[in-house]
Order: structure tokens, then sequence, then C-alpha cells
């Protein structure tokens, strides 16, 4: 190749240059960013592992957060907030049952996610709420009978001394058996052996036996399960407190040391 073959090539090397440097600049390069991230592009809130390196190999950001701190990668206005779907959640369903049978109790209700949000979409709110209630069921009239008790010695096979041989006896109905956990016992219930016993947590046998039977064959204040009921120790003043029914047997005895109803 000659001289002027050299200087023609030399000339075009230096113009493609030239060219190369002036659409360099007028022609932006591929971002790196939030496109070039796994799916999901882009995430909702603050999420610090919702990130992706700029065009100068900087971390950015593609999380919501990042509108407020202002690291956001240069394509989180294009990519995120056109592809934004925000939260959509469907009707309120209806309220629960009181979670108290009688008295101060809460109910909640709930709605369902139909779409999540996505690419920063705004987040969804609240799925559930919670309010108080008062409960008034029909068995709360048997919540506020206090149970009266005497220690199983006091009537276990009693017999009436001053009965004469020709009066008819009275219809003996079969016992039965209810257990209850204590919850609650006033200091007063030291004052006697037996009543000392009703501490908070212990499991009570108690006995309604056929004299203490109302016409309904019941006792008055058996309990309720779940619900706390209130007793009183007939023979020991001030001793009372509160338990909660757990289970009942019919036509069963209770153990010795137990209670009676009266």
């Amino acid at each position: 190749m000659g001289a002027h073959g050299w200087r023609s090539a030399r000339l075009v090397f230096v113009v493609c240059g030239y060219l190369a440097f002036f659409f360099g600049e007028l022609v932006p390069r591929a971002e790196a960013g939030c496109r070039g991230r796994e799916s999901p592009n882009c995430c909702t809130g603050r999420n610090n592992e919702c990130f992706e390196y700029s065009k100068r190999k900087t971390v950015c950001y593609c999380d919501t957060y990042c509108q407020k701190t202002g690291d956001c990668c240069e394509d989180y206005q294009r990519v995120c907030q056109i592809s934004a779907i925000d939260c959509v959640v469907g009707s309120w369903g209806s309220w629960s049952s009181c979670t108290a049978p009688c008295g101060v109790g809460s109910t909640e209700r709930s709605r369902l996610v139909s779409v999540p949000p996505r690419n920063g979409g705004t987040p969804c709110p609240d799925l559930k709420q919670r309010r108080g209630c008062f409960g008034n069921n029909a068995i709360c009239s048997t919540a506020k009978e206090v149970a009266k008790i005497l220690p199983d010695s006091f009537k276990r096979n009693f017999k009436d001394p001053w009965r004469r041989p020709h009066m008819l006896m009275k219809e003996e109905k079969a016992s039965y058996c209810v257990y209850l956990r204590v919850k609650q016992a006033s200091a007063a219930c030291k004052l006697k052996l037996w009543s000392a016993q009703l501490v908070r947590e212990r499991l009570v046998c108690a006995e309604c036996q056929s004299d203490a039977m109302s016409k309904s064959n019941r006792c008055g204040g058996d309990g309720l399960e779940s619900t706390r009921t209130f007793w009183a120790a007939a023979s020991v003043p001030g001793c009372h407190g509160s338990w909660v029914r757990e289970s009942s047997s019919e036509g069963c005895r209770c153990p010795p040391y137990s209670v009676l109803f009266v």
C-alpha cells in the first residue's frame, strides 16, 4: 500500500472514531436496572433485596420506597410505574358470633384479596376487622346462678331420724357429677379445712344429689362449659369464687373430699 493509501485509511479511522463518540453522546447506552432484574422486576414497600446495578455500576433500587430515598434505578418510572398493579380486595364477609356467650367479648369479619399488588402497586388494605360485642345467649340466665356448696361429708347417706314409718319416702333421683376448674377463691375460704382445698386451677368434683335438684332435675349453679360461673360455700361466711365447667357424668358419685350442691 502506498503513502496515499495509508493516509486515506488513517483518515477513515479518525472519522469513524469521531462518529462513534458523537453518536455515543446522543444515543443513550442500554440502561441496566429494574428491567434486568429477575421476576418480579419491582417490589412493594421497602425491600433492601430489591436492587440492581445502574449503568454506572452503582447500586439502585426497584422498590416503592426508593421514591422517598431517591435511589431508584434509572428505568424505575418506565418499568415499575407503568406496569404497577394495585391490590384489589373483595367485599367484607359477615361478622362472626360473639366470642363470649355471656358478657363482653369480640367479633370479627374478613375479606379476601382478589388481585394481589405487583410491580410496586398499592399494597392491600386491612383484611380483618374486629369490634367489641356483648353476648346474651339463652344460657346467660344460668350463668348468673350462684352455686351453693357444702363438703361431701355433710349430707352423704343422710337419713331423717324424725321420719315416721308410715310417711312416704321422697322419690330418689339419680345423682350426677360435674367437674369444674376453680378460677378464683376468696381469702375467707382458708378458714375451714374443706374450703381451703378450693384453690385456683384445681379440678373439683361437685355432686348433685336428689334433695338438691329443682323441678328441672338439675342443681342450681351447676356451671356452663367454657363460661365462668360463681359459687359460694354455704357453711363458710365470705368464702366464694368462680369456676368453669369442664365435663359432667350422669348417675355417678364424686370421690371422697368432694363437694355437694345444696
